[in-house]
């Protein structure tokens, strides 16, 4: 048995002063020796933590005295240390935004909570349209068969994605998936506001989904990203099937990284040889950027530089921002 637990949790409630609220939960967490990300607004608050077993089961029980937190679910991982390096509890004006003019108030609009079976059962139903709810780069590490994968690399970009397709869903059942439920709690209430006639949702998401006894993660290929320092999680208890590529060669891969050029900062999948042979580079211009961190980490001379970029037949005529 692991010492540690990583937990993830969310619950939409009426917090009056986020400021102030942020403030005396930070203190709560340290006091525990908890490490993670706390958001927390006046429509409630969206966190993952990770400490020790006791340490975030006395956490648990402490949400769950307060009567606004009393039928929070938690989602547990077992882990074999910290999941994160440091702390934040940040007030903010939403736990998660569509950037609607707007918003959406998932306790008086929101899609059907659907079951694992349930939601099993619509990945199998072809009168069905499945919407992976969550960022491109995520859909990209493993996603549910046969689920849309939105062109997106950010949450608030989804809405206008939608628009931008709707006829191809619009006279269809929907149902959406996102990492805890969340986001498709928002999304799946804005889809009913916006005319969808039938739509559902993953009732605490795909890390729900996957510790079902019944279904154990059946239908989900490759691995779930999570904000961590795990990256990646294992959802499918029957059988794994890789289904991330390479950013470079198309290879299977599973590994991620951060585009060296921190004014783009995409996330790509790569391994560690293509790492290097393209500098971290996700594009010419980024290879060739003067800020580029892999250059300064690895501690590549100006002649090392110039000579990999020569062999994939680029220059190094730095590129500024």
């Amino acid at each position: 048995m692991s010492n540690y637990q990583v937990i993830l949790y969310y619950q939409y409630t009426a917090i009056k002063n986020p400021d102030e609220f942020a403030k005396t939960h930070l203190e709560v967490c340290k006091a525990l020796g908890l490490k993670g990300r706390i958001l927390v607004g006046r429509e409630g608050i969206n966190g993952t933590l990770s400490g020790l077993t006791e340490d975030t089961e006395k956490y648990m029980t402490y949400m769950h005295n307060d009567r606004r937190f009393k039928k929070m679910l938690f989602k547990v991982d077992q882990a074999e240390g910290h999941a994160f390096k440091k702390l934040h509890v940040r007030p903010r004006e939403e736990i998660v935004s569509l950037d609607l003019e707007e918003d959406v108030n998932p306790l008086s609009l929101t899609g059907a909570y659907l079951s694992p079976k349930e939601f099993r059962n619509a990945l199998e139903d072809e009168d069905t349209v499945v919407i992976d709810a969550r960022n491109d780069y995520e859909y990209d590490l493993g996603h549910f068969r046969g689920a849309v994968r939105p062109d997106i690399r950010n949450f608030r970009e989804l809405p206008q994605w939608i628009q931008d397709n709707k006829e191809k869903f619009m006279d269809k059942r929907v149902v959406t998936y996102c990492t805890g439920g969340i986001r498709c709690e928002k999304f799946s209430g804005w889809l009913v506001r916006e005319g969808f006639k039938d739509v559902g949702q993953l009732h605490g998401g795909i890390a729900t989904y996957s510790r079902d006894p019944e279904v154990r993660g059946d239908l989900w290929d490759g691995l779930m990203y999570v904000f961590d320092e795990r990256i990646g999680v294992p959802i499918n208890h029957n059988e794994h099937v890789v289904v991330g590529k390479d950013w470079f060669d198309g290879e299977p891969c599973e590994r991620y990284v951060n585009c060296a050029n921190p004014f783009c900062n995409r996330r790509i999948l790569t391994s560690e040889e293509n790492e290097a042979k393209y500098v971290r580079g996700c594009s010419a211009e980024c290879r060739a950027h003067v800020k580029n961190r892999y250059v300064k980490e690895t501690g590549l001379t100006e002649i090392e530089w110039e000579t990999r970029l020569n062999l994939l037949g680029e220059s190094l005529e730095k590129i500024t921002q």
